[in-house]
């Protein structure tokens, strides 16, 4: 191949696209192992969490990630520690070798004493991979017969057990009883399984919320029945107060609306999630027994719906509010109108009655300049001496009457329409 064949530029974003495909593999996990995981909310940001993983490491020599790093890695005791940043979490992986028992204590790990936690636990698991042996019959005892869940995965390769009830830390404890995966398959099995736990707890951060604006939402349901309940009674004479009350409705329920939308749409998708992970797990029932795909849609499922009935109450009741208020408006923008007519009416008469009393005035100021100007020619002919004048000079004072008063006229009335022009 010639140089520079190939050689192109390549498109700014090209490196993230692609590594995004890699950017979480399956850790390849050994049989007999315990794994912890634990997610802490990132409510102080996400510079706390990386500044948590940075001490570590550096503490353990080995060197921080990235400013902008998603996931590190860093060899703890007998196992590895491995961090990753989310939106809205980060999580903190640990595996080492098995105690003895099932749910027995683990001496070195590295959330002891030692570790100061970023933000607030969200989820926490312990899960445990053992071979197929008397410990694991054993271990069949702890869980909760009441919430236990047990099923087979990769066509008998692997059985899951968990009551997804939490211990006195605070854990969820899971059993994987190992048949001979590889450790791939076993990567990839304890991955799903933890993506199931964190996530289901994730999406259930919508319940609460969804609990809390139930009420405000049939308050403000009680508040707009009121209101049309009125206008049914054709009170248009309270539409101020009628559209006042709309508009503050309408404030609150987009208040509630703002606040729920990102929890509604995060829930939604980490439920996504869940349901994905359980499908790929492609669980096999065990006789007797739920398995975790039948149990988290009995409980997540539910909630899920109660999310988003929430969400249709709000679109629906957003819309009745729109309604509502474009008909008081109308019955505002009527009333308007017919006050602006009222108005114009009266502006009309009013220019009338001016336009009559200019006229009048025009006519007294025809009148009584044209008096003066009769006057000043009856002054200015008795100034002249009579022998001069070849007739009277009341006669030409007389003469002078119809010629003042037209030609004072014809000066008014040019003023008039210089003025009109002008306007």
């Amino acid at each position: 191949m010639a140089k520079g064949d190939f050689a192109f530029p390549m498109a700014p974003e090209r490196a993230l696209a692609l590594g995004e495909i890699h950017a979480r593999p399956y850790a390849l996990v050994k049989s007999g192992r315990v794994i912890f995981q634990l997610a802490f909310m990132m409510d102080g940001g996400s510079a706390v969490h990386h500044a948590a993983i940075s001490e570590l490491s550096r503490a353990r020599g080995v060197a921080p990630p990235e400013k902008n790093g998603r996931y590190h890695a860093l060899p703890w005791g007998q196992g590895t520690l491995r961090w990753e940043r989310h939106t809205e979490f980060s999580t903190w992986f640990w595996d080492g070798p098995l105690p003895e028992k099932f749910g027995g204590e683990v001496p070195v790990h590295p959330f002891g004493d030692g570790f100061t936690a970023p933000g607030p636990l969200i989820s926490g698991i312990r899960l445990e991979l053992r071979p197929e042996g008397p410990e694991t019959v054993e271990a069949r005892g702890v869980f909760d017969p009441a919430s236990l869940c047990y099923s087979e995965l990769k066509n008998g390769q692997a059985a899951v057990l968990t009551d997804f009830r939490q211990d006195g830390h605070g854990l969820t404890h899971i059993l994987v009883v190992d048949r001979g995966m590889t450790e791939a398959g076993r990567g990839a099995v304890v991955q799903r399984l933890l993506d199931i736990e964190t996530y289901r707890t994730m999406a259930m951060l919508g319940l609460p919320l969804a609990q809390t604006l139930s009420p405000e939402m049939r308050r403000i349901e009680d508040g707009l029945t009121a209101v049309t309940q009125r206008m049914k009674a054709h009170a248009r004479d309270e539409s101020d107060e009628m559209l006042s009350e709309l508009t503050r409705l309408a404030a609150e329920l987009e208040a509630n609306a703002a606040l729920s939308l990102y929890r509604f749409g995060a829930s939604r998708a980490y439920d996504g999630i869940v349901r994905e992970r359980i499908k790929t797990l492609d669980e096999t029932p065990v006789p007797g027994h739920e398995t975790l795909g039948a149990f988290l849609e009995r409980r997540l499922a539910p909630a899920m719906r109660t999310c988003q009935s929430i969400e249709e109450r709000q679109a629906n009741l957003s819309r009745k509010l729109s309604r509502a208020t474009a008909l008081v408006r109308s019955w505002i923008d009527v009333e308007l109108e017919r006050q602006n007519s009222d108005l114009l009416t009266a502006m009309n008469s009013r220019a009338e009655m001016q336009l009559r009393l200019q006229q009048t005035v025009e006519g007294l100021s025809v009148a009584a300049i044209s008096y003066y100007v009769v006057g000043l020619v009856g002054y200015a002919v008795k100034a002249v001496p009579h022998d001069v004048l070849p007739f009277d000079p009341a006669i030409i004072t007389g003469l002078s009457v119809p010629l003042s008063v037209l030609g004072v006229w014809w000066v008014v009335r040019r003023i008039r329409r210089s003025h009109e022009r002008d306007g």
